[in-house]
């Protein structure tokens, strides 16, 4: 199987910020976030070896979730002063990497993701790997996509199937949306079911699969857990609507597009140097070795 990376990159700039203490170059640009980012970029090379790849962004612009609830992540606190002065140079360096690099208005990084893994299972011997912070894209996985996960920063990471994620959660990846409905999600502001805490979700996913068949069974149910399941049902529905990763949004995919190519050699090196990463230029030499064409046989990386 051919591999297709793609990258959650907000999750993973965001990721990066907070998995390295604040540093700076000789002229004061901060770039502690563009450094981790980079290096998870360069363990996805070495250890993936993906053929294609492509990295998602959000925009500032609002979506049909913020439509739909206007208090959609409105609980969130301020990103930090010093993070996102940093993605423009950031995407100033992927751009000498020659990785398409995809956003949408209207939409979050999180449904190009969507949409792009659901268009390439139509192609032959590819499986999709979602690099991402958040836990939301378990529902993207089956059996041509897996969600590979940063623990302990973004030094390891742990890789999902749908067997971990039912050993994570409790439930299948089919039924993450549905959990959400019932619990919400407090990092996104999402309500779900006032009183229904993970626990219940997951028991009363466990027996009845969905949320439909939860409200179908409604008359099975009984005391306080029935009145808040009850009482909740418009607040499911809702958060169960904005939980729901898009499989649908109007971007065109092409499988080629996303081929790896050759870096920018002398322009990243340039930028390298600028931002005073001399631990990664020869990392970038190697890397850009292993993207040659092969001739008599493959060069190893690193």
């Amino acid at each position: 199987m051919k591999k297709l990376v793609l990258i959650d990159g907000n999750a993973i700039f965001h990721r990066a910020y907070h998995s390295l203490p604040p540093f700076t170059t000789t002229n004061g640009e901060v770039t502690n976030a563009i450094y981790g980012f980079l290096r998870m970029l360069f363990d996805i090379y070495k250890k993936e070896k993906p053929e294609y790849l492509g990295i998602a962004w959000d925009r500032k612009a609002p979506t049909y979730r913020h439509t739909e609830f206007k208090e959609y992540k409105a609980t969130r606190k301020p990103p930090p002063d010093d993070l996102y002065p940093q993605l423009p140079r950031l995407k100033e360096v992927l751009k000498t990497f020659n990785i398409p690099m995809e956003e949408l208005d209207g939409y979050e990084a999180d449904d190009i993701l969507g949409t792009l893994a659901f268009k390439a299972e139509s192609e032959d011997n590819v499986e999709t790997i979602i690099v991402t912070g958040d836990k939301d894209a378990f529902q993207l996985v089956d059996d041509r996509t897996w969600v590979m996960i940063p623990v302990k920063g973004i030094s390891e990471v742990i890789m999902y199937n749908a067997a971990a994620v039912k050993e994570k959660m409790g439930i299948a990846p089919d039924q993450i949306v549905d959990y959400k409905a019932l619990c919400g999600d407090a990092s996104d502001n999402i309500p779900g079911v006032p009183g229904i805490g993970p626990k219940a979700a997951c028991d009363l996913l466990k027996q009845y699969k969905h949320l439909d068949n939860i409200y179908q069974h409604l008359d099975e149910l009984t005391g306080a857990r029935r009145k808040k399941i009850e009482d909740g049902k418009e607040s499911a529905y809702m958060s169960q609507k904005i939980a729901t990763i898009q499989k649908d949004a109007p971007i065109e995919f092409n499988l080629d597009h996303y081929r790896t190519h050759r870096i920018d050699y002398e322009k990243a090196k340039k930028i390298f140097t600028e931002l005073e990463f001399h631990s990664l230029i020869k990392k970038l030499e190697d890397l850009e070795r292993f993207l040659e064409p092969p001739k008599a046989e493959q060069t190893s990386l690193f």
